[in-house]
C-alpha cells in the first residue's frame, strides 16, 4: 500500500522530492514501530489507542520536538485521508488524532545593518569562481526570499531573457515571478562569464549554480555556504537560508511592502503563514520605544 500512496503524491500530487522523502520515511518509521511491513501496511488494523502512544512514546523516550511530530503526523494523515477517499479503509481515524500545541517563536532574521555588511561584502568583485557563486547564493537567498530548495532548483532557462525576472518553482510545483535586482544581476552575469571563460559548465546542464566539476551545487553545499558568509560578517544567533529567508520578508514589511505582495513573494499558500513577521515588526517597534520614549526610559516630562 505505502508504494501506491507514494505513487500518488508523486504522480498526481505533485509533491517535491524532498516531501515525498518525508513522508516515506515518517510512515515507515511509524510501521517499524507497530512491527510491520510497510508495503504490507493495513490502516484498517490501526486504532487511535495506538497512534497516541506511539505519540508518547515518540516524544517522551525519542525526545522528538513538537514540530517534528506534528509533521510525522502529517504525512499519517495524508496516507489514511487518501486511503480513506480511495475506499481502503471505512473510518479515518486520524481525524480524532489533534496536532500537538506548538509553542509560538518569531522568525530569527538578520537585523538590516548587519544585512548591508553581508550585501556589501557580496558585491565585492572576485575572479575566483566558487567565491562568485557563494555570493550569488547568499544574494539570490535574501533579494529573492527563496526556500533552499527552491534555491538548489534554479536553472538558467528560469529567467526572463534580460535576467529582470525568475520563475521559482515552489511547494505544490507552484510558480511565482520574483524580480531580480539590478546589483544582483549584474552579480548573475558576472557569475556567468567566469563559468563561461573558465569551462566550467557541462552540456547538458543547466542549473545556474554549479560546483567545480559542472555539477548542481547540493543542499548541503548551499546550506554550509550560507551558515560560512554569515559567519564572517559576525552575525549573532542561527545561520541558515531560512534566516535570509525571514530577514528578507522582516525587512520588506519594516520598509513599508504590504502583507499580499509579501505572501505573493514567498509563495504562501495562506495570508496566515506570512502574518508572523508582523510579530517581528512590533518587537522591533518595541524596542525603539523602549530606547527612545522618555516614559519608557524612565525619564520625565
Amino acid at each position: 500500500m505505502l508504494s501506491e500512496f507514494i505513487g500518488h503524491i508523486e504522480g498526481q500530487r505533485r509533491y517535491s522530492p524532498l516531501t515525498v522523502r518525508n513522508y516515506r520515511r515518517d510512515i515507515e518509521r511509524f510501521c517499524d514501530w507497530l512491527g510491520c511491513d510497510p508495503e504490507r501496511f493495513e490502516p484498517r488494523d490501526v486504532t487511535a489507542e495506538q497512534v497516541r502512544e506511539w505519540i508518547i512514546r515518540r516524544t517522551e523516550q525519542g525526545k522528538v520536538s513538537t514540530a517534528s511530530m506534528n509533521r510525522e503526523l502529517s504525512s499519517l494523515r495524508a496516507l489514511f485521508r487518501w486511503a480513506h477517499r480511495t475506499g481502503r479503509i471505512d473510518r479515518d481515524i486520524m481525524q480524532t488524532i489533534p496536532s500537538l500545541r506548538v509553542s509560538r517563536r518569531l522568525p530569527a532574521f538578520v537585523p538590516e545593518s548587519r544585512m548591508a555588511t553581508v550585501v556589501d561584502a557580496c558585491e565585492q568583485e572576485n575572479d575566483d569562481f566558487e567565491s562568485e557563486r557563494d555570493a550569488l547564493v547568499v544574494l539570490l537567498f535574501y533579494t529573492c526570499g527563496l526556500r533552499l530548495s527552491e534555491l538548489v532548483g534554479i536553472d538558467r532557462t528560469d529567467f526572463t531573457n534580460d535576467y529582470r525576472t525568475l520563475r521559482v518553482r515552489g511547494k505544490g510545483d507552484k510558480e511565482r515571478d520574483v524580480p531580480i535586482m539590478e546589483f544582483v544581476r549584474e552579480k548573475i552575469f558576472r557569475y556567468l562569464d567566469l563559468l563561461d571563460r573558465q569551462h566550467i559548465c557541462k552540456f547538458p546542464e543547466k542549473a545556474l549554480l554549479l560546483t567545480l566539476e559542472g555539477e548542481r551545487i547540493s543542499r548541503t553545499r548551499a546550506y554550509r555556504t550560507v551558515r560560512r558568509e554569515l559567519e564572517a560578517a559576525g552575525v549573532q544567533g542561527k545561520k541558515s537560508p531560512h534566516v535570509l529567508r525571514h530577514s528578507f520578508a522582516t525587512h520588506l514589511l519594516n520598509g513599508g511592502a504590504d502583507m499580499r505582495e509579501i505572501q505573493e513573494l514567498l509563495g504562501h499558500a495562506s495570508l496566515q503563514a506570512t502574518q508572523v513577521y508582523t510579530h517581528n515588526s512590533i518587537a522591533r517597534l518595541r524596542e525603539i520605544y523602549a530606547q527612545a520614549h522618555p516614559r519608557a526610559k524612565g525619564g520625565k516630562n
